[in-house]
């Protein structure tokens, strides 16, 4: 099973780079975790490939080893949209939040040891609903949804 935190590294370092694309594993948590970047404006495009290239075509013809997504970095004036992606919960201690608890993170108020959210940051959250299994924490709020904090992103 492959962790979020090789995500987020490897997004992160993508970012301190400067590359223009990331290719990830292709799993549902890593789609999941990128389809909510890219809503949140920190990635401009998503598209599935091989290990080689971002080509949808290709995708289907390879092995589940080789195929990847591909994210298309989002740069502002030269400086990289996403600056910090970190992890909230670690495969040691696993952060699970009410959607009470997560109203306290996404209103200025600290929550079971986690910092409030900022401005222009947001919070990844895993849901046992399955038809909005990775949603932001703001999202959770809005569908009253718990679950558990993955990373925050800024």
């Amino acid at each position: 099973m492959v962790l979020p935190f090789h995500l987020c590294s490897h997004v992160q370092n993508s970012f301190r780079a400067r590359h223009k694309y990331v290719a990830v594993p292709h799993t549902t948590q890593n789609l999941g975790i990128l389809n909510i970047l890219l809503r949140a404006g920190f990635i401009s495009n998503i598209t599935r490939g091989t290990i080689s290239a971002p080509s949808p075509e290709q995708f289907n013809e390879v092995g589940e080893a080789q195929k990847r997504i591909w994210a298309e970095l989002k740069y502002r004036e030269d400086r990289p949209v996403l600056s910090n992606m970190e992890l909230v919960s670690k495969p040691s201690k696993k952060i699970f939040m009410s959607w009470p608890e997560l109203l306290r993170i996404c209103s200025g108020r600290r929550a079971q040891y986690v910092k409030p959210l900022g401005l222009g940051e947001i919070a990844v959250v895993k849901t046992n609903d399955k038809e909005h299994e990775w949603v932001e924490a703001r999202e959770a709020l809005q569908l009253k949804l718990d679950g558990e904090v993955v990373c925050r992103v800024r």
